[in-house]
């Protein structure tokens, strides 16, 4: 399909567009495009007709093909669940071809149905599919279920092939894994992923490790997952540097939940102000040094209910935070407060604090203070 950005122009203002194509020539970009995903044309007054773009946001989930080269690719992933569905359907929309395995064979040919991915029962269906240098990303869940899947597929590839471990996998475990499928000549990529839910529309922020040659052969493949051509992705290190970097980025993430929860319950706990938790969220939003993509998301839950009268107040914690503090003690690092934001989360999954009814026996022990007792 071509698309030809003609006819923008209508009434003073820039029209509303959202082109999604395969092949394209825009006059306005003076550049050969092909398979541009999700090119946004969004609409603003101009005041300038002799400057016909004062304003245009320009969005690429797909990968923008400047010249000859050819940027497609066939790659394989085993594991399709919320996180690694989504990366599919982005890297469909870019027009790459994916061959996909799932343990529940009904997930894959149901993503096969509404994206155009080849699905397959086997693993070995699925290496059989793809063309050398082979190339799978693995997307299941981090310890054992991944270690196995990973020793699966090393005895189905070949030398110069590469796996990719796009899970949130301890970087220790993925420094051995790198080492023993270096040995057998698989090149090893880490890729420490970020975006969760919203990753489809906006993209993905990736921290990769591993061979140098490796990342820039799966290029155009990251491309199309980050959120620009050159923004969201880069290679921080050799194997396992990928994983360290995102176990460091979900322990930040960690101390910034946190803060914000516990400013928001400062004034919930201020009744003289009779303060609106959602404006208050709204104001910060835009310009404020506090704005950022989990306030935007605060905002969003507010709107939908600010009481939170539905959520219980149990918090999980995934593992990265707990390997950030292991790390930070490892290394004489002071990190108090992503320690203090693990903690929280572990009290707010205690019915009742041992620790605290101890403290009361203790106040009423040695100085009579009074003890609140349970009803019989």
């Amino acid at each position: 399909m071509i698309v030809l950005y003609y006819n923008l122009f209508n009434g003073g203002r820039i029209a509303d567009v959202r082109i999604i194509g395969t092949f394209g020539f825009s006059p306005l970009f003076c550049e050969p495009m092909r398979y541009s995903h999700w090119v946004e044309v969004r609409s603003r007054q101009y005041t300038d007709r002799n400057n016909h773009l004062t304003e245009v946001r320009k969005k690429t989930a797909g990968h923008l093909m400047w010249g000859d080269e050819e940027l497609l690719m066939k790659i394989a992933f085993a594991g399709l669940g919320r996180m690694g569905a989504n990366m599919v359907r982005r890297l469909r929309q870019a027009g790459h071809e994916i061959v996909g395995y799932n343990r529940t064979t009904k997930v894959a040919e149901d993503l096969a149905e509404e994206t155009g991915m080849v699905p397959v029962t086997t693993l070995e269906e699925m290496i059989d599919l793809l063309e050398p240098p082979k190339t799978v990303w693995v997307m299941v869940p981090a310890g054992e279920v991944t270690e196995q899947m990973l020793k699966s597929l090393a005895n189905l590839l070949s030398q110069g092939d590469i796996l990719i471990d796009g899970g949130n996998s301890n970087f220790r475990d993925t420094i051995r894994r790198g080492e023993v499928l270096g040995e057998r000549g698989i090149r090893f990529v880490d890729v420490g992923t970020s975006g969760g839910v919203w990753g489809l529309e906006e993209g993905y922020s990736m921290m990769i490790g591993g061979d140098p040659d490796a990342i820039a052969h799966l290029e155009p493949i990251f491309v199309s997952l980050a959120p620009g051509k050159d923004i969201g992705w880069g290679r921080v290190g050799p194997s396992g540097a990928g994983h360290f970097v995102k176990m460091v980025h979900n322990g930040i993430e960690y101390g910034m939940m946190e803060s914000f929860a516990e400013g928001f319950e400062l004034m919930r706990a201020e009744k003289a102000f009779d303060l609106n938790l959602y404006e208050i969220a709204e104001v910060w939003r835009y310009g404020s040094v506090v704005r950022s993509w989990l306030l935007d998301l605060i905002a969003r839950a507010l709107e939908e209910d600010p009481e939170l009268t539905n959520i219980e107040d149990w918090v999980a914690d995934s593992g990265e935070g707990r390997w950030t503090v292991l790390e930070a003690i490892a290394h004489e690092v002071p990190a108090p407060v992503i320690t203090l934001s693990l903690l929280q989360r572990f009290r707010s999954r205690q019915e009742q604090s041992y620790s605290a009814k101890l403290l009361a026996a203790l106040r009423n022990q040695f100085g009579g203070h009074p003890v609140r007792y349970l009803e019989e």
